[in-house]
């Protein structure tokens, strides 16, 4: 018999406000355009996209995830304003700094080269960081309706990431595992 495997990701989650800010978006789009699958996940940046992994080394994951949270310095993040991807996807924006693009380059180098965790498609495209308001059963119709009026909408957040965030998928939605606090950035 093969062992038990489960769907992981890691990602960054915002502060309690603005997550629940996101989620009013996200019920906005569930009630206006019909787009209820990112209900399905917290408000999250992701670092590393869905993997299997097996239950049983799901300790040896978490380790490896400490491990690497502990040596890195909190990260500021700044959500500026609403983009897409189109024809599916519309998210809160999140500007691409040096230091959330060097967090996640570690990140994925960590994970090949100490358990050989490979995200294939980020390899072979640039980091996008992003928090995902509504996709996948967004019509396109109902896309350009909400896009027009997104587009031009102001959204200006500041929060400071002070850990790497072990999503785990139950089978309908997505939970949070297990949090991994930076290196603390106060002396």
């Amino acid at each position: 018999m093969l062992p038990s495997q489960r769907l992981f990701f890691i990602a960054l989650l915002p502060s309690q406000e603005i997550q629940d800010y996101a989620n009013q978006i996200k019920q906005y789009f569930a009630d206006q355009y019909a787009s209820r699958h990112a209900q399905k996940s917290p408000p999250h940046i992701t670092l590393q996209p869905p993997f299997e992994w097996v239950d049983v080394n799901v300790p040896k994951l978490e380790k490896c995830l400490g491990d690497f949270a502990c040596r890195r310095e909190s990260v500021p993040i700044v959500l500026n304003g609403f983009a897409a991807f189109a024809p599916r996807v519309i998210y809160i924006n999140v500007d691409r700094t040096p230091e959330l693009q060097a967090l996640q380059a570690d990140l994925m180098a960590h994970l090949e080269s100490n358990l050989e965790i490979v995200d294939k498609v980020g390899k072979t495209r640039p980091f996008a960081p992003h928090m995902t308001v509504a996709f996948k059963d967004l019509t396109r119709q109902n896309f350009k309706a909400a896009w027009s009026e997104f587009e031009k909408r102001p959204l200006y957040f500041e929060f400071t990431a002070s850990c790497l965030t072990l999503l785990l998928h139950d089978g309908k939605r997505w939970n949070v595992k297990t949090e991994f606090p930076f290196l603390s950035s106060t002396p």
